[in-house]
């Protein structure tokens, strides 16, 4: 098999996505609409080498939340984990920083198998998901390597010793993307953004410095959203300053912008034709109609799956009333 054989007939909708707070709109959008409409593209900037093995964290948050088997307490990995491992590399003194569960490790062992035959991470991630019983196609954004680098006053740290290593406590001064302007974006990506039947392109309520910025700045991804012709709806991952998950409103404060769903809003005025706010948002409405964009004000916090479902089918119907 190779990466023109990956099917891509029917989709609709191109979803763009980090892992947590991405993979619960995933979820819903897979609840609303059927499995071969959705293309999900998953963040790689967090991907990373542990142990001697590839780690995709996000692609495996959407892939286990698809599946059913996502951990619920812990927000990452898979459910009913053992740590056997992670304790018998400590006892032998070895790095423990990142947490690898008994079955989380399965599929990292497995992913660079693959890899280290010649297999290319998007056929890998293809197989992958059929294994967990995923019917909807998620994929990276190329099979290039990408990595989120974080610019601190101590010097560059790679993504995941800042996230978990160090907890997100370095001041951020700066990020970038390694790889990913010379990356190619990924041909299955091309393919659906310029099918006619295409219906829209939705940015997940992720990290907008963290998991999205990766995904756009891979080739001229950012660029082709700016000329698609469908319309591209984002959902704020904020409710007033307050974000759902991580440290937003941390590296937003230390980059120079305002925690702030219209902050978010004006970073990605130059590619949206809507966006998605909660309630609590709404006296901001005005504001962000004067970018050019329009606003669809709903319950936007995801804790249940009728939430996630309500919000999902939400999306759909307010990027069904535009076009461009």
């Amino acid at each position: 098999m190779s990466t023109a054989d990956i099917d891509i007939a029917g989709c609709r909708y191109v979803v763009l996505s980090g892992g947590v707070g991405g993979a619960k709109l995933a979820q819903g959008l897979s609840l609303c609409r059927p499995a071969e409409e959705l293309l999900v593209v998953g963040n790689i900037g967090d991907d990373f080498e542990h142990w001697g093995l590839h780690i995709s964290p996000d692609l495996d948050t959407l892939m286990y939340t698809l599946a059913g088997v996502a951990n619920p307490e812990l927000g990452w990995g898979r459910a009913a984990e053992t740590w056997h491992v992670l304790e018998a590399v400590s006892e032998l003194g070895g790095e423990t920083w990142f947490r690898l569960g008994d079955r989380d490790l399965a599929v990292h062992i497995e992913r660079s198998m693959r890899l280290k035959t010649g297999a290319p991470l998007s056929l890998v991630t293809v197989a992958l998901c059929r294994a967990f019983g995923v019917s909807l196609l998620i994929l990276p954004p190329t099979d290039d390597r990408v990595r989120t680098i974080v610019e601190t006053p101590g010097g560059p740290l790679d993504f995941q010793t800042y996230f978990v290593r160090d907890r997100c406590e370095p001041v951020i001064t700066g990020l970038r993307y390694e790889g990913a302007s010379e990356a190619a974006l990924l041909p299955a990506v091309i393919t659906v953004l310029e099918d006619p039947e295409l219906k829209a392109v939705i940015l997940c309520p992720s990290n907008p410095f963290l998991s999205l910025d990766p995904i756009l700045a891979t080739a001229d991804l950012r660029s082709r959203l700016q000329r698609c012709k469908v319309p591209v709806v984002a959902v704020s991952p904020m409710i007033g300053s307050r974000a759902f998950k991580g440290p937003t409103t941390k590296i937003m404060a230390e980059l120079g912008y305002e925690a702030s769903t219209l902050s978010i809003a004006r970073y990605y005025a130059d590619i949206l034709d809507g966006y998605v706010i909660d309630g609590a948002d709404h006296h901001v409405s005005r504001q962000i109609e004067d970018l050019d964009i329009r606003v669809e004000v709903t319950a936007t916090l995801m804790e249940t799956l009728d939430q996630k479902l309500n919000l999902a089918a939400d999306v759909v119907a307010f990027s069904e009333t535009m076009q461009r």
